[in-house]
């Protein structure tokens, strides 16, 4: 007996002696092949069998010493923790970081982590609470490339709220959104990260799974669906030469340079001709009209004369708001010309232009009432009195009746103070829409290719209405059509395109975003805003309507009807043009 206890001690001094240098821990025996071995952990997380006792009797005798066993995907692994499961199946995470399966069946509560980490051959196995081994299998998948990226993933930190979602950074220093819904305070990081195949998940304070969404993958899909949707949504159109889009998404970078666009010239050229054309018969047009024979200042041309006013007065009121109002505030709220010191810039360009208006009016006015007093003294008082009721009291028919009713139409028409008021009148309505009629040859020119024949469309539309307009109030002004009406509707015919044929000779170097060209044409836009504000609010509607003396004030229910639809046409045309132009 003393010779078996000897032999033992000197074969543990020897193996001890061997293994000098090193210390090994965790060391437990497993039962082989009737031999009793002993595994321990190296100071790099291997396991070695260290010893083979042969047992005999009360005695255990040694046998060998064996190599180093490496267990496959082990390295640096003690204990497996942040134990849960996925239905009928056990999980837990790896010195890795990587979730792997526990080969056992849950019965009552999972235990937290397996200990005593330790491989037989290419298996691993740890030791459950009750110290009874557990095999280790290695979760298919174990790299979660879609979510975790190249850097290994063991908890995501930094949690915030974007409104109501949670965004947390992992390992590779992104941001990912943990899907979970925040109820109190946000968790300032999930941890025991895994993951199933391709997706992650970590573990709240609470021990829940949540599943990680890496953020770009998340949203790239997300993204493209909205930009399109965005894309779909989106009206742009053309102010300028700058593009203006309204609906969906308009967060791009404005860039104030210039841009380089397709321009079809010859396009452009050709398209001068059909806005000429187009202005002069819509100018032109009510004037020759009251000049057909058998028609000429009859009751029929004079009430389709009354229809067409009314149809331009509706045109003017919406081209001053809907047009060169809102057009306005789109060039002073340019990126390019920075932030305005004073919010009410438009608007008070705007009031300007209405006070010029009234100031012309009303100096006009005066200057005729004053000559009118100096040349004829008396003749006010000699003037024969109006009846406005005259078309309700029966006249004498045929030429007379037509000549006494035009006479009634031209001595309400806007004034009551004769012809030259009158004309006054239409002539600051004419500036108003000179100004800006001008621009908008520009305006069409400088759009590119890719919008410019929708703009076309729009911009024939508008000048043919507004040349209605300006045409019904010069063909109500006394006299003859030559020489004083031939140039005020010339004038109208010939100022669009010379905007457009000034347009094309800048085409190359006109920049709309210009700060200067933005101001410019803010304000001229602003301007004529106020001019025809005034124009249409004051000379047209509130003359022809309310006004004592007014040329609808008194009529039948059928003219008033009529008159009435066709000043909401005009509105509601000229409005919906306003959608591209």
């Amino acid at each position: 007996m003393k010779m078996l206890t000897r032999a033992i001690v000197l074969t543990a001094l020897a193996v001890g002696a061997a293994n000098a240098q090193t210390t090994y821990t965790g060391c437990h025996n497993h039962s082989e092949q009737g031999a009793s071995v002993e595994y321990c952990f190296g100071p790099d997380g291997s396991e070695s069998a260290l010893a083979t006792y042969a047992v005999s009797g009360t005695a255990t005798l040694p046998v060998s010493a064996s190599a180093t066993v490496t267990a496959t995907g082990a390295v640096q692994t003690t204990a497996v923790t942040d134990c849960h499961s996925h239905e009928t199946a056990i999980f837990c995470i790896n010195g890795a970081g990587s979730e792997v399966e526990v080969e056992a069946t849950p019965t009552g509560e999972i235990p937290p982590a397996y200990t005593d980490c330790h491989s037989h051959g290419t298996e691993q196995y740890c030791s459950d609470p009750a110290g009874k081994d557990v095999l280790v299998l290695a979760a298919a998948g174990e790299e979660p490339t879609a979510t975790t990226g190249d850097g290994q993933t063991t908890a995501v930190t930094a949690c915030h709220s974007h409104e109501t979602e949670i965004y947390c950074i992992n390992g590779d220093g992104a941001e990912v959104q943990v899907d979970a819904t925040p109820t109190g305070e946000i968790p300032a990081q999930y941890t025991g990260c895994h993951s199933h195949g391709t997706e992650m998940y970590c573990l709240d304070p609470r021990g829940a799974e949540v599943a990680i969404l890496l953020e770009d993958s998340n949203t790239a899909s997300e993204a493209a669906g909205s930009a399109g949707a965005e894309e779909q949504n989106q009206h742009c159109h053309f102010h300028a030469g700058v593009e203006h889009c309204t609906g969906g998404g308009e967060s791009e970078e404005v860039s104030c340079g210039l841009e380089e666009r397709e321009y079809n010239v010859g396009l452009r050229v050709g398209t001068l001709f059909v806005i000429l054309v187009t202005s002069a018969i819509g100018v032109f047009a009510p004037m020759m009209f009251n000049e057909i024979p058998g028609l000429k200042d009859t009751r029929i041309a004079m009430t389709m004369l009354m229809v067409v006013k009314q149809f331009g007065t509706g045109i003017i009121i919406a081209t001053a708001f809907i047009h060169l109002y809102t057009h306005a505030e789109l060039m002073f709220s340019n990126e390019c010309i920075g932030e305005l010191g004073y919010e009410g810039t438009t608007s008070a360009i705007v009031m300007a232009g209405i006070f010029l208006s009234f100031l012309i009016d009303y100096c006009g006015h005066r200057y005729v009432a004053a000559k009118e007093a100096r040349g004829k003294p008396g003749a006010a008082a000699a003037a024969p009195a109006i009846d406005h009721h005259a078309e309700y009291k029966g006249s004498p028919s045929g030429a007379s009746s037509d000549e006494t009713h035009r006479r009634m139409l031209l001595a309400v028409d806007h004034h009551h103070g004769g012809g030259a008021n009158t004309k006054l009148s239409v002539s600051v309505m004419e500036a108003g829409i000179l100004f800006h009629s001008i621009l908008i040859g520009l305006t069409l020119v400088v759009a590119g290719d890719s919008f410019y024949r929708t703009l076309l469309v729009v911009i024939v539309f508008h000048q043919f209405f507004e040349g209605l307009a300006l045409g019904a109030r010069i063909a109500l002004l006394p006299g003859a059509i030559w020489p004083g009406k031939f140039f005020m509707a010339l004038a109208f015919t010939l100022v669009t395109p010379t905007g457009m044929a000034i347009g094309i000779g800048v085409l190359n170097s006109f920049n709309g975003n210009n700060p200067a060209t933005v101001i410019t044409f803010g304000t001229l836009d602003a301007l004529s805003a106020g001019i025809l504000v005034w124009v249409g609010v004051v000379d047209m509607w509130a003359r022809d309507w309310v006004i004592e003396g007014a040329e609808l004030l008194h009529a039948s229910v059928l003219k008033t009807l009529g008159a009435l639809f066709s000043l909401m046409c005009g509105m509601i045309l000229m409005g919906v043009l306003g959608k591209w132009a």
